[in-house]
């Protein structure tokens, strides 16, 4: 079957796609997109967590026939060519990059959890990441990260909102 539907804002197409295979398996394989990671398979680990219809979901859950006309992003669709998503950035800026296996999923998830919250509390950034599984560090890290990606979103919003309320005062 073929499958078409629009991945990171670009009409995307995959031809023969089995019935059976996932969408982490079309965005990876068939669709060169690798970001996003095959880890356990079942929903557990948040590893292949992308954006579909504009709600986080794990790839590795939903057929790929499910996404036929539908929005996907992912990890990949988060940069703005060359330039790092600010979540990105604040996860490597805070050392928050390990082996990089859970970093796709854990990108996704923080880059929704701050389009709901400015501000999010500990207790709402561990519930968000609660699906996602890392291996190599405490968390710690990935906590910072999340904190430093808010703080410098609401400090960019702040500097935005300042001067757009001193334009009227220049004109």
């Amino acid at each position: 079957m073929r499958v078409a539907f629009t991945v990171n804002g670009r009409p995307t197409e995959a031809d023969d796609v089995w019935e059976g295979e996932s969408l982490l398996y079309v965005l990876r394989e068939r669709v060169g997109l690798p970001g996003s990671k095959n880890a356990c398979e079942q929903g557990e680990c948040g590893s292949c967590t992308v954006y579909l219809d504009g709600d986080p979901v794990c790839a590795c859950l939903v057929a790929a026939g499910q996404a036929h006309g539908r929005e996907v992003g992912t990890v990949e669709g988060l940069a703005d060519g060359d330039r790092l998503d600010d979540v990105q950035q604040a996860f490597v800026d805070a050392g928050a990059v390990q082996c990089g296996f859970c970093t796709p999923g854990l990108l996704v998830q923080t880059h929704d959890l701050l389009g709901r919250s400015d501000h999010p509390s500990d207790a709402e950034i561990r519930e968000a990441l609660s699906g996602n599984l890392c291996r190599c560090t405490g968390y710690e890290k990935i906590m910072d990260a999340v904190r430093l990606a808010a703080a410098r979103k609401a400090k960019a919003r702040d500097s935005a909102a300042s001067g757009s309320n001193l334009d009227h005062l220049e004109g």
